[in-house]
């Protein structure tokens, strides 16, 4: 039985590179086209050097050289390149024997699992990490209106008044994450150390300014979702400051969204009908530090 003859181009996609093998007879014309001809990528990599008894062209790169992009959908992470021929003019400047081309390569990755190429066994970086390492998040801090709609227009208060406080973070095609405030500082100035300074959150997500008499300030549950936190605070001013201003600061983590609640992945206020800490979400022992300023 007679074979399938090779294709024109063939793609072999392995760990953190892909191999390209270009046939030299591309059109299937019988006319061969040159190596210098050809390039891999907006970059316009050169091919290995070629043989030029062999019928083919190779190139070789890795997956983020060459000008490739990354797509990053829910299963899969796609490398995508191009391969140019670009013929080059003939001796007479009037005449045309050749059109240049373009030809589409993918190289199509599971996010979930291992990869695998015939022989090869590679150590493959889970995806996770990977991106926890490399992906710049998004983190936001702002004042919402009554019912929590929309950003505030006016950043001016009264005492009596609640401040609706909304801490978000973002990133397109990252594993679920789940946000923490960690700590919010007030100052009289924009210096976040300076004096007077008053930590309303702190220990790593009590909201200690809900154990202060009179009070209203607490987390909002349930969570919008689990990359956003709400928490409502009183309005305040410092004793004795002339000033009507008050600068806030709040470190803000995340967390990956399966992990469990812990002393250290919380967010606390005090219920003043219990008596007893009482967090977001988890048991009421996670909470229980802030009481002892021993949060680890």
């Amino acid at each position: 039985r007679a074979l399938s003859p090779r294709p024109a181009v063939a793609v072999r996609c392995q760990e953190g590179r892909l191999a390209l093998t270009v046939r030299r007879d591309l059109f299937g014309t019988g006319r061969p086209v040159r190596a210098a001809e050809l390039s891999l990528g907006t970059a316009s990599c050169p091919p290995l050097a070629p043989n030029p008894a062999q019928a083919f062209v190779t190139f070789v790169a890795a997956l983020h050289e060459c000008g490739s992009t990354l797509q990053v959908t829910p299963d899969s992470l796609i490398y995508r390149t191009t391969l140019f021929y670009k013929p080059t003019r003939s001796g007479n400047p009037l005449i045309v024997r050749a059109t240049p081309a373009e030809v589409p390569i993918e190289c199509h990755y599971p996010r979930r699992s291992n990869v695998s190429s015939g022989a090869v066994r590679p150590t493959w970086a889970p995806f996770r990490s990977t991106v926890a390492a490399e992906e710049r998040l998004r983190f936001s801090l702002r004042l919402m209106d009554d019912d929590w709609s929309r950003e505030r227009l006016s950043n001016g208060f009264q005492l009596g008044d609640s401040l609706r406080f909304q801490a978000d973070v973002t990133s397109e095609g990252h594993v679920p994450l789940r946000l923490f405030v960690d700590r919010c500082v007030a100052t009289a100035s924009p210096d976040r150390s300076s004096s007077p300074r008053y930590a309303f959150i702190d220990l790593g997500g009590c909201l200690l300014d809900s154990r202060a008499e009179d009070t209203a300030s607490a987390f909002v549950s349930p969570r919008p979702r689990p990359e956003s936190l709400r928490f409502l605070l009183d309005a305040f001013k410092f004793a004795g400051d002339a000033g009507n201003l008050l600068y806030i600061s709040c470190h803000l983590r995340v967390s990956p969204a399966g992990e469990a609640p812990s002393s250290r992945n919380k967010a606390c206020s005090f219920s003043r009908a219990s008596g007893l800490w009482a967090p977001l979400e988890g048991t009421a022992a996670i909470c229980s530090c802030c009481d002892t300023g021993s949060c680890p």
